[in-house]
């Protein structure tokens, strides 16, 4: 069977998941009414009874009652648990297979276009095929990293290897990556890397971390795009900072932002595309590395991330091996 007709058969079990509406009706009226009914008889018969029988059949009939109420409920709430999930599932399989969509188109097109011969005698077309290339293929890299490394934390199995020294060489690093994501023409962006205190890290964790909040940033800020990277030293952490230009977070979402499948809506403007797991990624990694990240943002005004990583303390390497905040190795 082809890959679209096994994906098409996945989508459509999950909506057939999805309509529970039906089943925890019929649910709650075939066991609530008769619950009711036995509840109110034991009411009576307690409030009538003359023999210590009257007495017994009210208590049974009232624990009864009760037995099945509640078994209603755990059913219902499982049941709706269930159609969360699963419209969870829809929706990520969904906005997961659009974001795939858009740099593989990209890909082919610039793929063709060079086997074609079409631009073989303009090297500036050439290497602007090239490029942009180069540019859907690190989009790709990106959300693949994101949907596995998810996976791995979703099921602990993310095993963080702690090196010790500067975020300035991984952070250089990123920002060359995230580059070449985008035109030189498309996005304002600075970097600024002043920092020397050494920070027990995993360097791909906080690759990560970095590169979703820059992805995130690029998503919610509109034609006229300022991002700026930057790490600097404060105190005995050290901070790690994106901030964009963007249309902000209204406050009443602050909370929300960094659980899993969320995504930012504002008024008159919808949620941008993407699977809403970059910034709950941010969040899990860098707990597990001892640290913090916070957000202040406004409507209007943009939106600043700031990652804060503790130094490392002295005695930190011990015999090749690096222990990390916390105690991990």
């Amino acid at each position: 069977m082809s890959a679209g007709g096994s994906y098409r058969r996945r989508i459509r079990r999950l909506r057939h998941s999805l309509r529970l509406g039906g089943p925890i009706a019929v649910l709650s009226a075939a066991v609530l009414f008769p619950a009711v009914l036995i509840a109110s008889v034991a009411i009576v018969a307690l409030a009538l009874w003359e023999t210590p029988k009257d007495l017994v059949l009210g208590i049974l009939a009232l624990s009864l009652a009760a037995a099945a109420v509640s078994g209603a409920i755990i059913v219902t709430v499982l049941l709706g648990r269930r159609a969360r999930l699963a419209r969870l599932q829809a929706d990520l399989l969904g906005n997961v297979s659009h974001e795939l969509k858009t740099p593989l188109a990209a890909i082919r097109m610039y793929a063709e276009t060079l086997q074609s011969g079409v631009v073989a005698n303009d090297p500036k077309l050439v290497r602007e095929c090239v490029e942009a290339t180069v540019r859907e293929t690190e989009w790709l890299q990106s959300m693949i990293e994101r949907l596995l490394t998810w996976r791995a934390a979703a099921r602990d199995r993310a095993a963080l290897e702690f090196e010790t020294g500067p975020l300035a060489p991984v952070v250089n690093d990123v920002s060359r990556r995230f580059r070449r994501m985008f035109r030189p023409d498309e996005v304002e962006f600075l970097v600024s890397v002043d920092t020397c205190l050494p920070v027990a890290h995993d360097r791909t964790a906080v690759e990560s971390v970095l590169l979703n909040l820059l992805i995130n940033a690029y998503k919610y800020t509109g034609q006229t795009k300022r991002i700026s990277l930057s790490a600097r030293d404060q105190g005995d952490h050290v901070e790690v900072i994106v901030e964009d230009n963007g249309g902000g977070i209204p406050g009443s979402q602050l909370k929300r932002i960094f659980e899993p499948f969320y995504r930012v809506e504002t008024s008159g403007r919808p949620a941008a595309s993407g699977s809403g797991l970059g910034l709950a990624i941010v969040d899990v990694t860098v707990r597990a590395m001892g640290g913090t990240v916070g957000v202040v943002s406004e409507p209007g005004r943009g939106s600043t991330f700031t990652v804060s990583l503790p130094a490392a303390e002295p005695g930190t390497v011990a015999d090749g091996e690096i222990t990390a905040p916390g105690g991990r190795k």
